[in-house]
């Protein structure tokens, strides 16, 4: 079972949404094209936040990820 959601909405809301759904969150980022990318703890709760999040979940292909790392070696 897949633990990853790509979905619509900012991430607050999407946060809020996964606290009052009592969902833990391993890990919540923006995506460029806008949406966040939501990652589970448990695949049940991944389960649960597809049903509350139906209407918003991005289909297709995704841009997975923002480049975060530097782009000059900090040392």
């Amino acid at each position: 079972m897949n633990r990853t959601l790509f979905v619509s909405l900012g991430e607050g809301e999407v946060i809020a949404r996964c606290l009052k759904e009592k969902v833990a969150v391993s890990v919540i980022e923006r995506l460029p094209g806008g949406g966040v990318r939501l990652v589970c703890r448990s695949s049940g709760g991944a389960e649960r936040m597809r049903t509350v999040f139906k209407r918003q979940i991005l289909e297709g292909a995704q841009t997975l990820r923002e480049p975060h790392r530097p782009s000059t070696p900090l040392w």
